[in-house]
């Protein structure tokens, strides 16, 4: 049974009028008669007795009102008291991630949002799969995205920009040249990821690829072994050059064509944990920019 309907009958018996039951409702008179017409017609019995002046409960209305109100009642108090409505977030947060995002800054931004909120707890699921968040039960996830996301079920927020670059090992580097052109690509072992397209004048795709996987990680280890020259986000070869294990190959051409994106279902109400962790990872990157480049190199 509708419990809105529910809801219209007790508010009706409580005020004796339709009119005073949608203005505490906050919903058009119609609203309310209709929906107390179709729980009579639900339950195969007169609840109310109506006159042009007059509402009142019939026989069988009493009975249903003595036994539903104080059940609609507790179901008010119990939703008040649920963790996301308290003023400080808590429950817990589900969000999904690739693997080079969890290898990278996403372990230090949980860290310092669960000492901001240390009553939510998160469960941080990496996977470079696309999940359904819905039939998953996800409460966000974060995307690295170069295209607009057409699933209309989910809300999207543009985190900022991911510029990514060639890398390659000194040691590939010192065996192989250093290719000054992209057209010396051509001469040269590349390693890429799964679907990437073509890279404008870089004249690179994964079909010219002497290695191709599905996880920048792999990627990352691959160049620095030496199996060739990547494209691989800033972020992920940051500390790699820092350290002299990549160095960056035509730097001038860094490409600024991916987006970070975080993605949650779309709903009337968003949980406050949801809020509070979208903000704080806005403020987060905002101090700390993806696409930030490295140092050295």
């Amino acid at each position: 049974m509708d419990l809105n309907l529910l809801g219209f009958f007790v508010a009706v018996a409580e005020t004796n009028s339709f009119s005073e039951a949608a203005r505490r409702l906050g919903v058009p008179k119609s609203s309310v008669s209709r929906g107390v017409a179709r729980l009579e017609a639900s339950v195969g019995a007169q609840l109310l007795h109506r006159t042009t002046r007059h509402v009142s409960l019939s026989t069988s209305g009493a009975a249903l009102y003595e036994q539903v109100s104080p059940l609609l009642a507790s179901l008010k108090k119990v939703v008040g008291t649920l963790p996301e409505r308290e003023e400080a977030p808590s429950g817990e947060l589900r969000l999904t991630a690739p693997h080079d995002m969890g290898a990278t800054f996403l372990p230090e931004v949980i860290a310092r949002f669960t000492a901001r909120y240390p009553l939510v707890r998160v469960d941080c699921r990496l996977t470079n799969r696309t999940v359904d968040l819905v039939a998953e039960g996800f409460d966000l996830a974060l995307r690295a995205s170069g295209a607009r996301l057409a699933d209309s079920s989910l809300k999207v927020r543009r985190l900022g920009a991911i510029d990514v670059q060639l890398f390659a090992s000194p040691t590939y580097l010192a065996r192989r040249g250093v290719p000054r052109t992209p057209e010396e690509l051509a001469h040269h072992d590349f390693v890429a990821f799964r679907g990437l397209k073509h890279l404008g004048e870089l004249g690179l795709s994964e079909k010219k690829a002497h290695v191709v996987a599905d996880d920048m990680l792999f990627l990352r280890e691959a160049v620095k072994a030496g199996a060739g020259i990547a494209i691989l986000p800033t972020f992920l070869a940051q500390a790699e050059v820092t350290s002299g294990q990549l160095v960056r190959v035509l730097p001038r051409y860094t490409q600024a064509s991916t987006s970070l994106m975080m993605l949650y279902p779309r709903a009337q109400h968003l949980p406050r944990k949801v809020m509070v962790f979208r903000d704080f990872l806005v403020e987060f990157l905002q101090s700390r920019p993806l696409s930030a480049p490295p140092t050295g190199g």
